[in-house]
């Protein structure tokens, strides 16, 4: 007796899979294409799909002068030092300047590629540097007979000018921005500038690379909807005080809270460092800066017999008070009150002090004792301060860092003579409390110096 033949037990994913096919031919029956669906994704894109712009091209169209402006000032530099050198082989200085007018738009390339907002200044520096190391290399290997000087001096003026470049970079807004409807859009629409477009509920979002939110007014079940697939397509979804924040350089009080700050690794490492390195250029800068301070105090003491050092009590690092020195501009007993433009009880020729900062010399003291660092939030004095705790419950917060001799605040906003002014000047030390990092520091020291050239800000 034969046994029985097995049962198939096919029949459910037979079935299963019949279904997907016919549901595979209806799909790719929606295409437009009569040969059938191609391989290149406009068949996607024909049912859907949207296509997401690249910022790269828009990055390289803002780098491309920079990039052109360092190749002709590389040329200049490098050309000074073979003509000081009696050298006249122009074949040779032919092929180095055309390596130095490929080295910044190689960079330029790579710092489109890879845009950073938090590093602008050490990625750019590096990237440039790789890139000029790369260039030298090349010419070695072609046994061009180079000057060693005037390409470390080329390389200098090629790394700061792609470093401005990049920092300029950071701040360019050239993406589609849309802002959701609500009672203050067209306002701040007005503050961010640019081509903002104000959309609705039923608008689509896939369009934009860039959607600005209200906090209090989106995060309901109608927006949720839209904002979710217009993240899904790949656009950004911000607050849109953000941007204005990123654009200014400058944080809303009224939307800043401690919980909102997320720092990175990078800066707690460097704020562990900060300190250290606060020292180190202290250490450096003393066998410049002592000499100076004597000849300040020498002058003041000479033209007024009063004590040389102005001593005042300022709040610092988490609210505690401390000692901060200046050498005394004024006439003995007249300090008291905010300055003025062409004060009469400022000492004679103690106007240049005041213009070009020496007169915070002796705050190098208080950097050596812990109670200020060279970067920082401005101290300021006791009753000043009492006055913007009451007025604002996050001015507090500036006492997170320790207070500077130069900040952020002070080069965007420059001095400020009331409390009204003071509080104006919260958004950009809260900036730098969010922000902080090397790169920042940087910035803020090319900042001062542009500052003590044209002394702006000066009272």
């Amino acid at each position: 007796m034969k046994a029985p033949k097995p049962k198939p037990q096919v029949t459910k994913r037979s079935t299963a899979s019949t279904r997907r096919s016919a549901a595979d031919r209806h799909f790719f029956a929606a295409s437009t294409n009569p040969a059938g669906p191609n391989r290149n994704l406009f068949d996607v894109i024909e049912r859907g799909a949207s296509v997401r712009r690249h910022r790269f091209f828009a990055d390289m169209r803002l780098l491309l002068m920079p990039a052109a402006i360092s190749a002709i000032m590389q040329w200049g530099t490098y050309a000074a030092f073979i003509i000081r050198a009696n050298r006249s082989d122009w074949n040779n200085l032919a092929v180095v300047c055309m390596v130095l007018t490929i080295i910044p738009f190689v960079s330029a390339l790579i710092l489109a590629g890879v845009r950073s907002r938090e590093f602008p200044f050490t990625l750019s520096a590096v990237l440039t540097m790789m890139t000029y190391n790369f260039g030298v290399v090349v010419l070695s290997a072609l046994r061009i007979p180079i000057s060693y000087t005037g390409l470390l001096a080329a390389a200098f003026v090629c790394v700061v000018i792609m470093v401005l470049a990049a920092s300029r970079l950071t701040r360019a807004s050239h993406e589609k921005m849309a802002i959701l409807d609500f009672p203050h859009a067209d306002e701040a629409a007005d503050l961010i500038g640019g081509n903002v477009t104000k959309v609705g509920l039923k608008a689509s979002l896939g369009s934009y690379d860039v959607v600005l939110i209200d906090g209090e007014t989106h995060h309901t079940p109608a927006w949720n909807i839209q904002l979710t697939r217009a993240q899904m397509r790949g656009t950004h979804v911000l607050p849109w005080f953000a941007v204005l924040e990123q654009k200014w350089g400058q944080v809303t009080p009224d939307h800043f809270d401690i919980s909102h700050l997320a720092y990175s690794p990078s800066q707690i490492y460097y704020t562990r460092a900060k300190r250290w390195l606060d020292l180190l250029l202290l250490t450096l800068l003393a066998p410049f800066l002592l000499p100076l301070g004597l000849l300040v105090a020498t002058y003041i003491k000479v033209i007024d017999r009063g004590p040389v050092l102005f001593v005042q009590t300022r709040r610092g690092y988490a609210g505690k008070n401390f000692r901060m020195l200046k050498f005394r501009t004024m006439r003995t007993g007249e300090h008291g009150g905010a300055t003025k433009g062409k004060d009469e009880r400022i000492l004679p020729g103690c106007h240049l002090l005041r213009r070009f900062r020496l007169d915070e010399l002796p705050q190098l003291i208080n950097i050596l004792r812990g109670e200020m660092s060279w970067i920082g939030p401005r101290p300021v004095s006791l009753e000043i301060a009492r006055q913007c705790e009451r007025r604002s419950t996050v001015y507090a917060a500036r006492y997170l860092v320790l207070p500077g001799i130069t900040g952020w605040a002070q080069v965007q906003y420059g001095y400020a003579g009331n409390v009204k002014e003071e509080i104006e000047k919260l958004g950009y030390d809260l900036y730098y409390l969010k922000r902080i990092s090397l790169d920042l520091d940087l910035e803020i020291t090319f900042r001062t110096f542009r500052t003590l050239l044209t002394g702006s800000g000066s009272r």
